[in-house]
């Protein structure tokens, strides 16, 4: 390549740099595309470089002088085509069969030069999170997430990203969440809460919500670690106790319950008394669920049910399927979400569920439903119904159904002999 074409694109190599994408191989050629962006590591300005090799991607990281090289060596030999782009140009080299160059530079219309470009060039940090990298938080440095000066340790990062994920979550409720008088959360199953003094920081802190978040775990040197934490953040209003979530009966009236990892029907207790107490917001990500898996019977299903992974994974998949309609009946809009993979499961779902304004079909009395509560509506009721049609198809009983049947009186709910 001559040494002109050479010098334009090295010089728009610079701090308005997005990217650029070389492609067009030469018959023969075992590069498909290239790839360039501008990456950050260790404070260092560099490319990466991504040659896409038939099915395979490879990486590497460069800096200008490199990354001009290797341009020469590409274009002609390898490729006939470069775009490169940054914030006021698009530059196009093309390279005829016969070895021509066309060089074309574009000026980004006028308006668009000026446009905000989120550009964050952070090595595999693609993503604005709430909680951004460079910001001191103690909590997250004294569980091993950041470093004294804010930056992500590499072997955690896939923490903070989980740690964010999950505040992303919390946003999207914010308006089901009354800001004139004290929330209560409840954080079933905490663990070492990296995720329940997220939620603290961020709606105490970052939002401004007046909150009580209460973790309860049944590993006592865990919840004294935890306290001993809070007390040293000065989050007066965030405690941690021990106790069991089916015999949890320590308030009356929920907010927000949040259950994370608990094993198999622990998760249908939880989600249980997140409806008793009439909790606007419930986040649930279950973990294992083994109660299904025992039950469930199908002679349609029976040629893949005899193959015990397959059998686990429909059984998993059921169990929570299962839960998000049974919420629905009970007045709340569901959603079933992917999460991030916490540290001790490959389990990634994550039910969402948002009370319906319209759920409350009866007055409540001391924070209790009323045995008399009918289904919310007639979407609600049909819920219930194809619940009902399902898990007679499948054979099972779940748990939360039991729980349920005995807290809801739900007009045209068969009888049912549970185990």
């Amino acid at each position: 390549m001559e040494n002109y074409n050479l010098s334009i694109i090295e010089e728009n190599l610079n701090i308005d740099f997005t990217d650029m994408i070389i492609s067009n191989p030469i018959k023969g050629s075992d590069i498909n595309k290239i790839t360039v962006r501008p990456v950050t590591i260790k404070e260092k300005e560099l490319y990466q470089v991504c040659e896409y090799r038939n099915n395979q991607v490879f990486h590497k990281n460069v800096d200008k002088s490199t990354l001009t090289s290797l341009v020469d060596q590409w274009m002609g030999p390898v490729m006939k085509q470069l775009l490169l782009r940054n914030r006021k140009k698009e530059i196009t080299l093309l390279i005829s069969s016969k070895g021509k160059e066309t060089l074309k530079a574009k000026t980004v219309r006028a308006g668009e030069a000026d446009r905000p470009v989120v550009k964050n060039t952070s090595h595999n940090r693609d993503k604005a999170y709430i909680i951004q990298e460079g910001t001191f938080v103690p909590f997250l440095y004294d569980l091993g997430v950041i470093t004294k000066e804010g930056k992500v340790i590499r072997e955690k990062y896939d923490k903070f990203r989980q740690i964010n994920r999950f505040l992303e979550f919390i946003e999207d409720i914010l308006p089901a969440l009354k800001k004139d008088r004290e929330l209560t959360v409840l954080d079933f199953g905490c663990g070492k809460s990296y995720l329940t003094f997220a939620m603290y920081y961020y709606l105490k802190t970052v939002k401004g919500y007046s909150v009580r978040i209460i973790g309860l775990d049944l590993k006592k040197e865990v919840i004294a670690n935890c306290n001993a934490l809070a007390e040293k953040y000065g989050y007066d209003r965030l405690n941690f106790l021990v106790g069991d979530i089916a015999d949890y009966e320590g308030i009356d009236k929920v907010d927000m319950v949040v259950t994370l990892h608990a094993c198999d029907t622990a998760t249908d207790y939880a989600l249980y008394k997140a409806v008793k107490w009439g909790a606007e917001v419930i986040l649930s990500v279950p973990c294992c669920q083994h109660e299904l898996n025992k039950q469930i019977k199908n002679d349609i299903l029976n040629p893949i049910l005899q193959y015990g992974l397959i059998k686990e994974r429909i059984a998993a998949l059921a169990t929570d399927g299962l839960r998000a309609q049974l919420l629905e009946a009970a007045g709340y809009k569901t959603q079933v979400l992917e999460f991030i993979d916490m540290e001790h499961t490959p389990k990634n779902i994550l039910i969402r569920g948002v009370k319906r304004k319209d759920s409350d079909a009866s007055e409540r009395a001391a924070g209790r439903l009323a045995a008399s509560m009918q289904p919310a509506s007639i979407q609600a009721a049909k819920k219930l119904e194809d619940f009902e049609r399902l898990t007679e198809f499948l054979q099972v009983k779940p748990k939360l159904y039991e729980l349920l049947l005995n807290h809801l009186s739900w007009q045209g709910s068969k009888e049912v002999d549970i185990c």
